[in-house]
């Protein structure tokens, strides 16, 4: 078995190795995941038996993801070979203190733990078909507006701020590919919700708001669009939309562990994050 870096012509095994974990990712979600980050493989013998990338996140932050071994191969340690080289790799190129965020199943918690990494939160997985959205009210001068090409330094400082992650590859890739809606009060921008085609469907993520209440009328507002159709949210498990979301139809599928290598990089901004990008790129 050798490591060696993904490319773009190992983007049909790494599907099928995400489609035998019942994992949703369409080729092409993966392929631009590739394109905005780093991918490593394990192949034995022209067989691809372990994958992992990851995507820098800030001067020494990173997050990884899309760490899989092939089902046949379990069990003789290539998940921890894999794992062991693309720590050394982002080490190199970030320091030896960079901080390295995950979203592990709880198939993947000993070997992360083992690795150095904690857990600092929970990620649930919402998903399902809403044939009604409510209609959130809003305080006296705010609105919700469709996200326009001049908002993007906007829709990247809310996100930065409410997550501590500064990655400008995977934020004008998220632009570039999906809708937005952006909450005002006056001139300020204080909320957005991303919307775009992923795996079954359909994502919503991310969604920065002031509050749950706020985070509820932005998530409407596509939902509502969308009646009937597959639509998928992954929230923070202290987010409070867990209910709200299941009362529509957006059933709990899935749960995750938020984990970190070294320190988290801290929030900077009032806005919240309620859902995120995906699992994968946290």
């Amino acid at each position: 078995m050798r490591l060696r870096p993904m490319t773009p012509d190992d983007i049909g095994a790494l599907h099928a190795l995400a489609k035998a974990e019942q994992w949703p990712h369409r080729p092409e979600d993966l392929a631009d995941m590739l394109a905005v980050g780093t991918g490593t493989v394990a192949d034995l013998a022209g067989e691809i038996v372990g994958t992992t990338m990851w995507w820098r996140a800030g001067p020494a932050t990173a997050t990884l993801g899309m760490v899989i071994v092939s089902r046949r191969h379990r069990g003789a340690g290539i998940g921890r070979i894999v794992m062991d080289a693309v720590l050394e790799q982002i080490t190199a190129e970030l320091g030896p203190n960079a901080a390295i965020m995950l979203n592990a199943t709880e198939e993947g918690l000993p070997l992360y733990r083992k690795l150095g990494f904690r857990g600092v939160g929970e990620i649930l997985q919402h998903q399902g078909a809403a044939f009604q959205a409510p209609l959130v009210p809003l305080e006296a001068g705010e609105r919700i507006r469709p996200m326009g090409d001049r908002d993007g330094e906007a829709v990247d400082a809310l996100v930065l701020g409410a997550t501590g992650l500064d990655r400008p590859p995977v934020m004008a890739l998220l632009r570039e590919k999906a809708h937005g809606v952006m909450l005002t009060h006056g001139d300020d921008i204080t909320g957005v919700a991303l919307f775009r085609r992923f795996g079954r469907g359909y994502v919503v993520g991310p969604v920065i708001a002031p509050d749950a209440t706020r985070a509820k009328a932005l998530i409407a507002q596509w939902i509502g669009s969308r009646s009937g159709e597959f639509i998928r949210l992954d929230i923070h498990g202290n987010s409070g939309l867990g209910s709200w979301l299941e009362e529509l139809g957006l059933v709990r599928v899935g749960r995750v562990v938020t984990m970190v290598r070294g320190e988290e990089p801290p929030a900077t901004a009032p806005g919240t994050g309620f859902a995120i990008v995906s699992q994968a790129l946290c």
